[in-house]
């Protein structure tokens, strides 16, 4: 048997698309719009020779995957190539501080006003934004995610998108959440369609769809207060 391989190049940072950058995403969309492989990215600023910016961020999100306690250990870090001592403390002082306030600022949703402070960026978005945000057992936030971003229709939000983060997550359940930029905050009949048809696959695969909340500059619709799930 043959087996046909493709060598990896390299490739400058200033060669990608600068929509496609790291930074200039995370300054355009913000870092929830990022994959964790691009959020490690932006912290590494730069690969090294024969090893772009992404291979390295790559090799640490290999690194860490299911073991978020190498992250913050320099020496482990600094057995990938193209991480010396300086970025390996770099790394591991982000992670320690982002699990310092994960741990202080750890709250239960116990209802649907509680998930606002966690989408208060969407009430000044100009293009819809489709978020989940997924919870534990206890109802304690997991994680955000922006989705996609465009009008809400089923042919975008799949749930094959919807619900592969969530299940990585081990999520007991998952918020929805969408903007209406116009301020009025109704459902339309494609928002309850699209609704529908995830509380259904959730129902399924064992997943709870909680809430659905849309909200717009001053207020909120949530479909389970209004008796719509």
């Amino acid at each position: 048997m043959y087996r046909y391989t493709t060598k990896l190049k390299s490739v400058p940072i200033n060669r990608i698309r600068p929509g496609d950058r790291p930074r200039e995403k995370l300054k355009e969309m913000g870092p929830a719009f990022l994959s964790d492989k691009e959020l490690i990215a932006v912290l590494l600023g730069s690969g090294v020779r024969g090893k772009d910016v992404f291979r390295v961020a790559e090799d640490i999100e290999h690194k860490i995957r299911g073991d978020i306690g190498n992250a913050k250990k320099i020496r482990e870090l600094q057995q990938i190539h193209g991480i010396g001592p300086a970025k390996a403390a770099q790394i591991s002082a982000a992670f320690e501080l982002s699990q310092r306030y994960l741990v202080r600022e750890k709250k239960s949703i116990i209802r649907p006003e509680d998930i606002l402070p966690f989408v208060e960026e969407l009430c000044t978005k100009k293009q819809e934004y489709f978020i989940t945000v997924t919870v534990d057992g206890a109802s304690c936030v997991i994680k955000k995610r922006v989705v996609f971003i465009g009008t809400l229709n089923q042919t975008l939000v799949h749930p094959r998108e919807v619900f592969a983060d969530v299940i990585t997550d081990r999520a007991k359940g998952v918020f929805l959440i969408h903007n209406h930029p116009s301020g009025n905050c109704r459902p339309s009949a494609e928002d309850i369609d699209v609704t529908g048809r995830l509380v259904r696959v959730g129902e399924i695969i064992g997943i709870e769809i909680i809430d659905h909340l849309i909200v717009g500059k001053n207020e909120y619709f949530s479909f389970i207060e209004n008796k719509l799930l």
